[in-house]
């Protein structure tokens, strides 16, 4: 077991080198990236989506949706509504990785793209150990999932930067406990910001968008 441990640090070792290079590149374009981590059903793609409704007025969007599949529907919905987008299949690993997401980089029209979202594979655990190049980490959670997510998967929120709840409109209808699900986030990363919002209804995405713009206005 100990001789394998310099073959994993020298793997994410490459893959950091390789995850700066995709941010200079990232930042040489003017584009701001976020990573964006979930557990399947949390309604990822949906947030995308809405994300772009918000903004697609002001800024053209890319997205790279990663899947462990050879499949394109989410990446489908992405360039049904315009915005360039690049499906990367994982052949099975459960996250993606900074060799990945150069390759989508360079499929992406980079001289048009001002935003940069990057689907990661559905899941809570695996993805954290992995830069990719992108400024900004954000994790979705939903309110179907249960208010205990931040203390079963501890790491993948201590490494975030900005936290989506989603789903709200079905607070009424699910023993969900908001204080408690937002003090386990607090424990672990008191620096990230929560946005408790509904895809379906719009409830708060505003404040979602406010976010992001003003980080954009630091790449400009």
């Amino acid at each position: 077991m100990k001789q394998r441990i310099p073959v994993v640090e020298n793997i994410l070792n490459a893959n950091d080198d390789l995850a700066a290079r995709n941010q200079a590149l990232l930042d040489k374009k003017g584009i701001l990236g976020i990573n964006v981590l979930a557990s399947p059903g949390s309604g990822k793609t949906s947030v995308i989506l809405r994300t772009i409704e918000l903004l697609q007025d002001r800024l053209t969007i890319g997205v790279i949706e990663g899947d462990t599949a050879a499949v394109t529907i989410d990446a489908d919905k992405i360039t049904a509504v315009g915005m360039p987008a690049v499906q990367i299949n994982t052949g099975g690993n459960c996250h993606l990785d900074a060799v990945q997401v150069a390759n989508g980089l360079h499929q992406l029209p980079l001289d048009e793209i001002e935003l940069l979202i990057v689907e990661n594979v559905g899941n809570l655990i695996c993805p954290a150990s992995f830069k990719l190049g992108t400024h900004f980490n954000i994790v979705i959670a939903s309110v179907p999932e249960g208010d205990d997510k931040p203390y079963k998967y501890p790491n993948i929120y201590r490494g975030i930067d900005a936290l989506i709840l989603n789903k709200m409109d079905l607070l009424p209808y699910i023993d969900f406990d908001l204080d408690y699900f937002k003090a386990g986030v607090e424990v672990l990363n008191p620096r990230a910001q929560i946005f408790p919002l509904s895809c379906k209804t719009g409830e708060g995405t505003e404040a979602w968008k406010n976010w992001l713009l003003t980080r954009l206005k630091t790449k400009k």
